[in-house]
């Protein structure tokens, strides 16, 4: 069984990552999000509501059905090691996360070489798109429609709610 990896903050998930995910899921038997754990980044939603809103995005799309979320602390390569993936996906949006991913694919398979990074260019239309991109816009109250699952569309917003009534 081919396991691949797609590892990353997803703070939150956007069209870009679904796009990805759909595309890599495509290519090996199942597929691992991975959701770090990572607070030095200082996320705006916890982990657990994070996978819970990949999750709710795998749902409701049907296709997608080789497809788990994880949310994971620590050494990616320790990780894939756990999971028995084989690949790690990652998505590339210019040139500049082209390097820093080459430096990190590259350490990765020096840590594991039965452990390989395949790289998927975003499709054109999100091509701009982040997650801080999202997040500024949300912060402000402005339309993020076009950039994330319809599904969680609402949870964005009421998490900007809970922290302005703080």
């Amino acid at each position: 069984m081919k396991i691949g990896i797609y590892p990353g903050s997803f703070d939150p998930i956007t069209l870009g990552h679904l796009d990805i995910i759909i595309r890599a899921s495509g290519l090996v038997d199942k597929l691992v999000i991975g959701v770090l754990r990572n607070n030095a980044k200082k996320p705006l939603f916890t982990a657990e509501e994070r996978v819970e809103y990949i999750e709710r995005v795998i749902r409701e799309n049907t296709n997608l059905k080789s497809v788990e979320v994880i949310a994971f602390e620590g050494l990616l390569i320790e990780f894939a090691r756990q999971q028995k993936a084989s690949i790690i996906v990652r998505g590339l949006r210019a040139i500049t996360d082209f390097e820093y991913e080459l430096q990190i694919a590259q350490t990765n398979h020096k840590l594991d070489s039965k452990v390989d990074t395949i790289f998927f260019t975003t499709s054109v239309e999100y091509s701009y798109l982040s997650s801080s991109a999202v997040k500024e816009i949300a912060s402000f109250g402005g339309d993020i429609q076009q950039f994330v699952p319809e599904c969680i569309i609402q949870s964005v917003y009421d998490k900007y709610k809970s922290i302005r009534s703080v």
